[in-house]
């Protein structure tokens, strides 16, 4: 496993209304655009896209992109910005963070995706730590953290990232999830909302379920055209 650090960039994007109403043609050409973007990003970089649409009310599609410094990221949304598509959406939330190997668990935190790693859902959300904590000394923070992690093992079918966020952006982290069942990763977090270690939390919201699709079908799902299934 690469010992690399990379960045890690969520964006959610919002389709204002108004594009729903212009000709098919030319949301298709704005699509085409916005995936040419996408696509010189990910030769070199990982990016992987999802769609919200039926999952939240305030963002539709979900671009997630890893590099291992900032400059593709920027450049992947200075490309972003030259597409139709963009004249006609909002980034309603925006979360930059970085991998880095967790103090806390015995196993290794990976610093690059897992290959097969991506389920039916990736639930996100950006995560606060009350100043308590930091207070602690690190052994006790440590059993806090053995509880939780327990707890989380329990639950093998689903999967946790976490992107540290100190200094970078407003939040501390950023905790992803990929999982196939949304009703057992909903079991997980009404249990560890008892352990100890939730008490030392200040706020994990908003929370995205996120729909994992291609490229392709995320974009149609932002109007409906052309619209197939992919096999599951």
């Amino acid at each position: 496993m690469s010992s690399t650090r990379n960045f890690v960039k969520f964006t959610f994007f919002r389709v204002l209304p108004e594009w729903r109403r212009l000709p098919a043609s030319e949301r298709a050409e704005h699509k085409r655009e916005f995936a040419a973007a996408c696509r010189e990003f990910g030769e070199d970089h990982l990016l992987r896209s999802y769609s919200l649409v039926g999952t939240r009310g305030d963002c539709d599609l979900m671009v997630r992109a890893l590099a291992p410094s900032l400059d593709p990221i920027h450049e992947l949304h200075v490309l972003l910005n030259q597409s139709g598509l963009t004249r006609y959406e909002e980034i309603a939330h925006s979360f930059l963070a970085m991998t880095k190997e967790s103090v806390y668990s015995d196993e290794p935190q990976p610093l690059e995706p897992r290959p097969g790693s991506d389920a039916k859902y990736l639930i996100v959300y950006p995560m606060w730590k009350k100043r308590e904590w930091y207070l602690l000394p690190a052994e006790e923070r440590m059993r806090v953290m053995r509880g939780h992690i327990e707890t989380g093992r329990r639950y093998a079918n689903i999967e946790i990232n976490t992107a540290y966020s100190y200094g970078l952006d407003d939040q501390e982290f950023v905790v992803s999830f990929n999982a196939d069942e949304p009703g057992e990763f909903l079991d997980l977090v009404q249990e560890l909302r008892s352990t100890e270690s939730s008490s030392y939390t200040e706020s994990e919201t908003p929370i995205f379920t996120c729909i994992t699709a291609s490229l392709e079908r995320a974009l149609d799902a932002l109007d409906g055209e052309a619209l197939v299934a992919e096999p599951s």
